[in-house]
């Protein structure tokens, strides 16, 4: 009977690894700081992860079919540096949809090369990441842009609130509700995880396999494009040199919230909690003026733990 209990307890642990290491993560942030709890932390928390949170959701798409997207950091320079130019050309309304737009030809052309061209994901964004930084720096001559006067309504994104509120909260729960419809209410969201556990068996019973690999790159591309934008109003300039390394950020929130790299396998709310964990981590770790390069020794531990209660989950 002992044996039956620790055994159901190990299988919980297992089984709900993300819920607890968050659980763990929140008592040991309020009970290390005061500070937070209160309102002003928690709201510059939510505003730090919201980009990362964006492109997480995105990512999870993709990883459930098997796939992997190495240039969202990159995207989020070259859409920086895009808006801030066409910020000097247009108003914010149209600089702003134009940005999402470019966005979403740069996942067009990521998709198509893996869908249709068959060139594998790693090798196909790891191209565009290079191109697109590339013409982040051409394009802005090095050289961070300020956002011009006609787009400071921008600026709103970021800084701004409803009834305590952060716009960027509200955006985040609105594209976690439309996800949350799309993978399990959907077809769309059941066949990218039926892809991920068995493409072949899902082309054979008809399934055009190559246009949900296609658009699942076209929406991490425009989630990113957006996840730059609310970074732009929070910096009120777009720089080629920000977001390297993020796109590690991404994959480390998409594995902690249980999602499998070999596809067929992933949760949007574990993932949410995946962004959530890490931005504790940081949020916690600079209220205690604690190095960042521990923070990222934290993130590793976490990750691995992550990875390897995976192997015991059934």
């Amino acid at each position: 009977m002992e044996r039956n209990t620790i055994s159901r307890i190990k299988d919980f642990i297992i089984e709900h690894n993300t819920v607890l290491i968050f659980v763990v993560m929140l008592v040991f942030s309020a009970s290390m700081s005061d500070s937070f709890f209160t309102l002003n932390n928690l709201s510059n928390l939510i505003r730090q992860i919201a980009p990362i949170g964006l492109m997480s959701f995105g990512m999870l798409l993709v990883i459930l079919i098997g796939g992997i997207d190495l240039s969202v950091g990159s995207v989020i320079a070259g859409i920086g540096v895009a808006f801030a130019l066409l910020s000097y050309e247009v108003y914010f309304p149209v600089a702003f949809a134009l940005s999402l737009l470019i966005g979403g030809g740069i996942g067009v052309i990521t998709g198509y090369l893996i869908a249709y061209q068959k060139v594998a994901p790693f090798i196909a964004t790891l191209a565009m990441m290079t191109i697109v930084r590339g013409l982040g720096y051409l394009f802005s001559k090095g050289a961070p842009i300020t956002v011009g006067v006609y787009s400071e309504s921008i600026l709103n994104l970021g800084s701004g609130d409803v009834l305590g509120v952060p716009y960027v909260a509200l955006i985040l729960v609105v594209v976690f509700g439309i996800l949350y419809v799309v993978l399990h209410y959907n077809v769309f969201g059941r066949l990218l995880i039926a892809i991920g556990s068995n493409e072949e068996a899902v082309r054979l019973s008809g399934v055009n396999v190559r246009r949900y690999k296609f658009w699942v790159y076209v929406i991490i591309a425009v989630l990113t494009a957006l996840a730059a934008l609310i970074i732009v109003s929070r910096t009120g300039v777009g720089t080629p040199n920000i977001g390297v390394g993020m796109e590690l950020d991404v994959i480390a929130a998409v594995v902690i919230g249980g999602a499998s790299l070999s596809g067929g396998k992933g949760s949007l709310l574990n993932t949410l909690l995946g962004v959530l964990i890490l931005g504790m981590i940081g949020n916690i770790m600079n209220l205690l003026n604690i190095t960042s390069y521990l923070q990222q020794l934290i993130k590793g531990i976490i990750i691995i733990l992550a990875v390897v209660f995976q192997k015991y989950q059934k």
